[in-house]
């Protein structure tokens, strides 16, 4: 089979990190691989999406708060609330403190237990919140870290789609993506998209160099947070799935957007 061209790895992101009307045309490993590196991309997208929605919604009169329960809500629907559910899902899962099995059979169920709806409603207010402080301070703060959060978040995904983590289903969105990053690469693409969120801080903030290392402090801090839920996620369930990928995603926009609105504070 050829190698994938970059077209086939951003309908792979597209297709299958976001609700967008992509078709992905290869399903192999190598196109997974192609389409997890381009995975921030899909999350850059979604992210300045969300953020548009919030600045449109300022400049018509509305509250910082609004705007950020808008761009909230923006990257829950692009994805048809998949991470989310993903994060619920693993949280239930880490909760329960069952064996390996037991606890990805809790995991595949349809409901959800209450470790996930603590932990969903925890996470929303922690994003909302951090958001609606980046709008007080401007529709360009918000729209940027909007971006900067959901663009880490798809960033975790390709750390942890890196060769040495291991799948813990044969099947499943998971094991699909599972290992298919070299870990060289990935390492790059964690130096290209800090090094994107730093220009876009120095950018829009009033003190570019505080804006710049802000930013890129969001990013490293939030893949931090995600390797961190990672690494217990493979202690505990023996690798990766797909409510794990989820949870990975929302861990990390959550963490970005608190480093975002306490650098602010800090500022």
């Amino acid at each position: 089979m050829p190698t994938p061209t970059p077209a086939d790895g951003l309908r792979f992101a597209f297709g299958t990190l976001t609700a967008l009307p992509v078709r992905v045309r290869r399903w192999d490993r190598e196109a997974a691989r192609a389409g997890m590196l381009c995975a921030p991309v899909a999350g850059l997208v979604l992210g300045l999406l969300a953020g548009g929605l919030g600045a449109a919604l300022l400049a018509f009169g509305a509250s910082p708060l609004l705007a950020a329960v808008a761009a909230v809500a923006v990257p829950a629907a692009g994805t048809r609330g998949l991470h989310l559910d993903g994060l619920a899902d693993t949280a239930d899962g880490l909760g329960s403190g069952k064996p390996a099995a037991d606890a990805l059979r809790i995991m595949k169920q349809s409901d959800i237990g209450p470790f996930g709806v603590i932990t969903l409603v925890l996470a929303l207010f922690t994003q909302v919140a951090a958001l609606a402080e980046l709008y007080d301070d401007g529709w360009a703060r918000g729209v940027c870290g909007a971006a900067v959060a959901a663009t880490a978040a798809r960033l975790a995904l390709t750390l942890a789609a890196r060769a040495d983590v291991p799948p813990a289903r044969p099947e499943g969105l998971g094991a699909a993506v599972a290992g298919t990053v070299p870990a060289r690469a990935a390492l790059a693409v964690l130096v290209v998209t800090t090094a994107a969120a730093a220009a876009a801080g120095a950018a829009t903030g009033s003190d570019t160099v505080v804006s710049a290392v802000r930013n890129a402090a969001a990013v490293l801090l939030a893949c931090a947070a995600a390797e961190g839920l990672l690494r217990h996620c493979v202690r505990r369930f023996g690798g990766v799935t797909g409510d794990v990928f989820g949870g990975l995603a929302e861990t990390a926009a959550t963490a970005g957007l608190l480093v975002l609105a306490l650098g602010q504070h800090a500022q």
